[in-house]
């Protein structure tokens, strides 16, 4: 399985504007093609119906969706803490987040790593110190898989930086959870990776994404969808943003 690239939304039901599965089809919409879902505070069998029905609206487009946590909740992809488990478990595709040299150093089997905060960080105010551009290629030249930004990228330039730092791609949280208009956010950002990526990284494994066949629209769930009442929309939101570390 391809290791993630281009423009990769993490949820949060909790910051987000709108039901988390309009979200997530107006990104795919956008052309995002990877998704990490988040929500570790829910249980399991309730998480697991929420994967289902993101897996449903990437399918469309041949997207993909990587779990946080070790447990890939009927599917094939993950994205672990930096905290473990060690060794990661034997999934087709398995990713972890990391802050510096030391954690990148530990990878053994993962495929990729997301870094962060390459940027202050609304949903995460104070965590850092923020790397920067040159903090970010400074770990891009060390790391032994392909690198994915996290951290307060909410632009188009912030994307092209990221990218002319070595990265393959971004994770964004609340660029687009927090979006008005997620389809259009989602365009933006990925038009300024697609821009921006070299034939260097294109060959090196990063794939732009492409745009959907012709006719095919992702499908958007009702209000009365199992997806929708879960996601919590029509119910008043917890006012507290979640971290936005996986």
């Amino acid at each position: 399985m391809t290791p993630p690239s281009g423009v990769v939304v993490l949820t949060d039901r909790l910051v987000a504007r709108k039901a988390l599965d309009r979200v997530v089809a107006g990104a795919v919409a956008g052309r995002v093609r990877w998704v990490v879902l988040r929500e570790k505070d829910l249980p399991r069998a309730e998480r697991a119906a929420i994967a289902a029905d993101l897996r449903a609206i990437l399918a469309e487009v041949d997207g993909t969706l990587i779990v946080a946590g070790p447990d890939p909740l009927d599917g094939e992809a993950v994205h672990l803490p930096a905290a473990g488990p060690y060794p990661p478990p034997t999934h087709r595709l398995v990713g972890r987040s990391c802050h510096n040299h030391a954690e990148l150093d530990r990878l053994t089997t993962e495929h990729y790593a997301i870094v962060s905060p390459v940027h202050p960080t609304q949903t995460k105010p104070g965590y850092g110190p923020p790397l920067g551009p040159n903090g970010l290629r400074k770990l891009v030249d060390a790391s032994p898989v392909p690198l994915l930004a996290l951290g307060g990228v909410e632009t188009p330039q912030q994307v092209t930086a990221c990218v002319q730092a070595g990265a393959v791609g971004v994770a964004v949280l609340g660029a687009l959870m927090r979006a008005e208009d997620p389809c259009a956010a989602a365009a933006s950002l990925t038009s300024a990776y697609v821009e921006a990526v070299t034939p260097e990284l294109l060959k090196a494994g990063a794939k732009a994404p492409r745009s959907p066949r012709r006719g095919l629209r992702p499908t958007v769930p009702t209000q009365g969808s199992s997806l929708t009442a879960r996601s919590g929309h029509g119910r008043p939101q917890p006012q507290t943003a979640t971290k936005e570390a996986t």
